[in-house]
C-alpha cells in the first residue's frame, strides 16, 4: 500500500514538472524528494535503517542506507487518510490510546506489515524517550540488532566528544551490518552536501525573515525536521536551492507569499498532519501567514569535512527540543523576533512531553517578548479526535485579538 502511495506520488509529482518546467514551486521539489525517499524506503532493494530523529542521517547516506526517523512515516499515514486503522490496531495491542499518535501509528502498522523490515536500527535518546521505547519494541518485533545514541543534554566539551565517540561506534555497527566499510571520500562528500546545504537553508530562512513574507502557510510546513532526513545528498541541495531562489525572487519584487500579508504566526512543533482547512482559513479570512515552523531554523555551525564526528555530534545537542525547556523558550523568542511575529499557535500533540508538557514554559516565554500563544488541544496525526468547528472558532477568535493588538516589533 505505502509502496504503491509513494510510487503515484513521485510519478505525479515529475509529470506535472515536465509540464511545465520553468514553474518548479518549492513545494513540488522537496515533496517529490521526500516521495523519492519513501520509494527506496519501500523499494526492497537498498539497505534500511529506522531510526531516531536525530540520527546522523548523512553519515548513513554516505554508507549506502536508505533512512528514515520513524515518525515520518506516521506522519505520511497520517496524510494518506489510513491513519485510523494502525492506530486502532496498536491500541487493540495494548498500547495507550494517550500516547504519541505518531509513535502508535507506527506500532500499528508494523504490526500490519506495512513498515518494511530494516537491516537494523538507530535509536536517539532526543528528543524524546517515548521514540526510544518504539525503537526498542521495532527491534522486537522486526528481531534486528538496535543501537542507540545518548545524546548529551549540554553542548559541554566532554558531552559532544562522548556523542562523536557513540557515531564512530555507530558507523562500525552499520559496517557490521552491511558488509560496507565507511569511505572516507564519500563521507566528504556527503558532508560537503550537508555544508551547502546548510548555507542555502539559512538563507532561505534569512529571506523569509522579509516583510512581507515570501512563504505561504503550507510552503514550510514540517519542512525543518524532515529535510534532516535528505541531509548529506545533492537532493537536499537541490531542494534548498530552490527555497533560497524562489524566495529571493519574490523579496526582490516586493511580493510576499498572500496578496495581503495582516498578519504573521509562528506554528510550534507539529503540524497537523492529516487533511484540514486550518491553515486555508487562516490565510482567506485573516490575511496570517504562517511565516515559520520552530524547526525552520539553522542551530549548528558548518561540519569540519576533516574531523566531522564532532560536527555531527553538536547537531545533534543542538536541536531545540534536547536540553533544559530554558533553551527552547530562548530558541523560540529569537525565532519571534527575527520572523516579527503577531503570534504563536502551539497544538500540543497528545502524549508529547513537547507539545504539552512544554506549553506553560512557551507560554509565558512568548508572553515576555509580547507574542501571545494560542494552546490547541489536538491529537495531530489521528483524525479520529479533530473538532474542527471548535478548533475553527478557536482560531478566529485568536486571529481577531491579534488583530487588534499593535506588533511587537514597531
Amino acid at each position: 500500500m505505502m509502496k504503491s502511495y509513494f510510487d503515484d506520488l513521485v510519478s505525479g509529482i515529475e509529470a506535472r514538472l515536465a509540464e511545465d518546467p520553468e514553474n518548479r514551486s518549492p513545494r513540488k521539489v522537496y515533496a517529490l524528494e521526500v516521495a523519492r525517499l519513501g520509494q527506496r524506503l519501500y523499494g526492497e532493494t537498498e539497505s534500511v535503517a529506522w531510526c531516531g530523529v536525530t540520527a546522523p542521517f548523512d553519515l548513513l547516506a554516505a554508507m549506502g542506507v536508505t533512512s528514515c526517523f520513524v515518525e515520518f512515516v506516521g506522519a505520511m499515514l497520517a496524510a494518506t487518510g489510513m491513519e485510523g486503522a494502525f492506530l486502532e490496531e496498536a491500541e487493540h495491542a495494548g498500547y495507550g490510546g494517550d500516547t504519541c499518535g505518531y509513535h502508535r501509528a507506527v506500532l500499528g502498522a508494523a504490526r500490519k506489515d506495512l513498515m518494511p523490515v530494516p537491516d537494523f536500527l538507530i535509536a536517539t535518546s532526543s528528543p524524546c524517550t517515548g521514540g526510544l521505547a518504539v525503537m526498542e519494541n521495532l527491534a522486537r518485533h522486526f528481531e534486528k540488532d538496535l543501537f542507540v545514541l545518548n545524546v548529551p543534554q549540554e553542548a559541554s566539551d566532554a558531552g559532544v566528544r562522548y556523542l562523536a565517540d557513540q557515531i564512530r561506534d555507530m558507523a562500525a555497527f552499520v559496517a557490521d551490518h552491511t558488509g560496507q566499510r565507511l569511505d572516507p571520500a564519500r563521507l566528504r562528500q556527503a558532508i560537503d552536501n550537508t555544508n551547502r546545504a546548510r548555507t542555502l537553508l539559512e538563507e532561505a530562512y534569512q529571506l523569509a525573515q522579509h516583510v512581507p513574507s515570501p512563504v505561504t502557510g503550507r510552503m514550510m510546513g514540517n519542512f525543518g525536521v524532515v529535510m534532516a532526513l535528505l541531509l548529506g545528498t545533492e537532493a537536499a541541495v537541490t531542494v534548498a536551492r530552490t527555497y533560497r531562489d524562489a524566495f529571493a525572487r519574490r523579496v526582490e519584487k516586493g511580493e510576499g507569499g498572500l496578496a495581503r500579508e495582516n498578519l504573521r504566526l509562528l506554528w510550534i512543533q507539529n503540524r497537523i498532519q492529516f487533511k484540514n482547512p486550518l491553515i486555508e482559513m487562516l490565510e482567506k479570512d485573516f490575511g496570517a501567514v504562517v511565516v515559520a515552523d520552530e524547526l525552520n531554523a539553522i542551530t549548528w555551525e558548518a561540519i569540519d569535512p576533516d574531523d566531522p564526528y564532532e560536527g555531527l555530534a553538536r547537531r545533534a545537542i543542538s536541536i531545540p527540543f534536547n536540553g533544559q525547556g530554558r533553551r527552547r523558550v530562548d530558541h523560540l523568542q529569537k525565532m519571534a523576533a527575527s520572523f516579527k511575529v503577531n503570534g504563536a499557535i502551539n497544538p500540543c500533540n497528545w502524549g508529547c512531553r513537547q507539545g504539552t508538557g512544554a506549553r506553560g514554559l512557551i507560554g509565558e516565554g512568548l508572553k515576555a517578548v509580547g507574542v501571545p500563544v494560542l494552546n490547541l488541544e489536538v491529537d495531530c496525526i489521528d483524525s479520529r479526535n479533530f473538532a474542527e468547528g471548535q478548533l475553527r472558532t478557536r482560531l478566529e477568535a485568536f486571529a481577531e485579538m491579534i488583530a487588534g493588538r499593535p506588533s511587537p516589533w514597531h
